[in-house]
């Protein structure tokens, strides 16, 4: 381009010169008097400046469109490169927001962090060749496995009016906890033959949230997908809201109810309240229902709750849409995960169009549990030193204050804490995962969760390894995110989608609500193609306690072989909650030899 438009402008110079000197050999050769000639020169310098200004104006915008056509190319460059770039404004708030900003980095084990970083160039530089394991699980294996929780119950099983009564629940805790209590609620509501009163939400000093059932999940859809099962109600009938529940011996807290009880323990305790006053309250209702004595068709309505019947109000899927093709860089895809999130709401994207031709992008999601409160009620040390143990001590103080009273009469050992499994890994342990498992520095990464304790000086050692890092704040606008501010559990539902439509989903701490439900939402709706990476804590303490005696070889291949142990596709084991491992009878079906399904 540069080459044509210069050649054009020494054409049109040399033509210019060819046209004067022609004019100045014609004047000699025809003997024109001087008046003439003079007239004859005056016309010909006119027409040499109209030629020379109209000649520079052709280079001038020569020039003009190459630099335009090169801008275009930078922007389609940036755009594919990054569709979603917003100046990591979401990472830069998870260290202005963060309770420590010290700007050294906070590092455990500077050994293996300089080893991982050499590997990683590695890993990116094999990326053509890279392994599929990284992004898949074991399929074969995963499909034999169906959803079968949809199946609705036989019509003479349809529940009437005519019942004992009213079940009405309060839940505690964030999104993910409350999410369990209403699923446990319908369980409870139909052993009891009761009808439900819409769960609401009790406000957390930790969450600071005020949202209720409707703020959340569409009301409605869950009524009517519910109503073969369980009747459910908005408000309790008039006579009975003006009671005192409390004063009337209807109210049940969690001192009353063993925690995972059994089924026959409910009947104890509340058939007989119900019956006579026709009305309970279980005040603060969490995990309070066991698993392992459930029977099949009463499990089956925690999977209908839970995979099916609880979906985000409308506004949350549509910025959940948003946030999903953003961060896979295309608005074509759709997939059966979307179908379960987000109906017909979901959102193109216009924007993304122009980058149809590059494909998706695959993007790993991290759920990063390494908040204050994770932090201090874990009892661990961080190497934060003292001033760490005292800043926690006083969030023990004012949050977890039986826990504090706890650690005054009762010596806790962080060591054993954290040979026990019951630290929640910091981001270095996290990106030292990741690096093992052999993913390259550019990796892109979905970070969720928020409040990251430690701030800058936390964060940089997993940015140092994988700087593709994002949060929801860097893909959607501040207009896109203003309905949900100051709500953290509509936020949470945010990170839930994008966690659950990953393309891999990695844990960081056994214990979260978010990961437990986030791995049972893939494993049901993810039709064998949507892998969760588990570190088990305790084995890997064990690895870490072991760093300076093995290489980057020997770290590695026990942090695969540790990952890859999870990964293993089996029925859920005695103990374990259906919520995070739904292969069990009422919830999903296994494939037998002959093609036959086995319930």
């Amino acid at each position: 381009m540069e080459g044509s438009c210069g050649g054009a402008g020494q054409t049109a110079a040399a033509a210019w010169q060819g046209r004067i000197g022609a004019t100045n050999i014609g004047r000699l050769r025809h003997g024109k008097s001087s008046s003439s000639s003079s007239s004859a020169v005056a016309r010909g310098v006119t027409a040499w400046h109209l030629r020379v200004f109209a000649g520079v104006v052709g280079v001038m915008g020569c020039f003009l469109l190459v630099a335009s056509l090169m801008m275009s190319a930078v922007h389609q460059v940036q755009f594919r490169n990054g569709a979603i770039s917003r100046g990591f404004r979401g990472l830069q708030e998870l260290k202005q927001n963060s309770v420590k900003t010290e700007e050294a980095e906070q590092i455990m084990h500077p050994r293996l962090l300089q080893m991982a970083t050499s590997a990683i160039t590695k890993n990116e530089s094999d990326s053509d060749s890279v392994n599929f394991a990284l992004w898949e699980e074991p399929y074969k294996q995963a499909r034999k496995w169906k959803p079968c929780a949809a199946k609705h119950s036989l019509p003479d099983e349809v529940p009437g009016e005519n019942n004992n009564g009213f079940i009405l629940i309060s839940a505690n805790g964030g999104l993910n906890q409350q999410r369990v209590a209403v699923c446990n609620a319908v369980v409870v509501a139909a052993l009891l033959n009761a009808t439900l009163v819409l769960p609401r939400f009790l406000y957390s000093s930790v969450w600071k949230d005020t949202s209720q059932f409707g703020d959340i999940y569409q009301e409605d859809y869950f009524i009517n997908y519910m109503k073969s099962d369980v009747h459910i109600v908005k408000d309790l009938p008039p006579h009975l809201q003006s009671l005192d529940l409390e004063s009337i011996g209807s109210q049940i807290t969690d001192m009353d109810i063993s925690k995972e009880a059994t089924p026959s323990e409910f009947i104890k305790i509340a058939l007989p309240i119900l019956q006579q006053n026709r009305v309970v309250h279980f005040l603060g209702f969490g995990n309070r229902l066991g698993f392992d004595s459930v029977p099949a068709h009463l499990q089956r309505l925690r999977c209908r709750c839970n995979f099916h019947a609880l979906k985000f109000v409308p506004e949350i899927q549509r910025a959940g849409s948003l946030l999903v093709q953003r961060l896979r860089r295309t608005a074509a895809m759709r997939t059966e995960m979307d179908k379960q999130l987000f109906g017909s709401n979901m959102v193109d994207d216009a924007s993304l169009a122009v980058t149809g031709d590059a494909g998706p992008n695959r993007f790993l999601a991290l759920h990063m549990r390494f908040e204050e409160d994770m932090v201090a009620y874990s009892l661990c040390d961080f190497g934060g030193g003292d001033a760490e143990r005292e800043e926690l001590q006083a969030y023990r103080e004012t949050h977890f204050p039986a826990l504090a009273t706890r650690l005054r009469n009762t010596s806790v050992s962080a060591e054993e804490q954290r040979s026990l499994g019951r630290c929640p890994l910091t981001p270095e342990e996290a990106g030292l995962v990741l690096a093992a498992l052999g993913y390259g520095r550019d990796t892109f990464i979905y970070v969720a969760g928020s409040q990251i304790y430690g701030g800058a000086a936390r964060l940089r050692p997993l940015t140092r390894l994988f700087p593709n890092l994002v949060t929801k704040e860097d893909v959607l606008s501040p207009a896109e995110l203003a309905p949900f501010r100051g709500f953290s559990s509509r936020l949470a539902a945010l990170d839930f989608v994008a966690c659950a439509s990953s393309d891999v989903f990695a844990v960081t701490d056994s214990g979260s609500q978010l990961s437990s439900l986030v791995s049972g939402y893939r494993v049901y709706h993810g039709r064998g193609r949507a892998p969760t990476l588990h570190p088990n804590r305790k084995r890997y303490a064990q690895i870490l306690g072991e760093e300076e005696g093995i290489g980057w070889g020997g770290f590695a291949g026990r942090v695969r072989n540790m990952v890859e142990e999870y990964k293993r596709v089996s029925a859920r084991p005695r103990g374990r909650s259906v919520y995070r491992q739904p292969r069990t009878p009422g919830c999903m079906c296994r494939a037998a030899g002959d093609g036959s399904v086995d319930f």
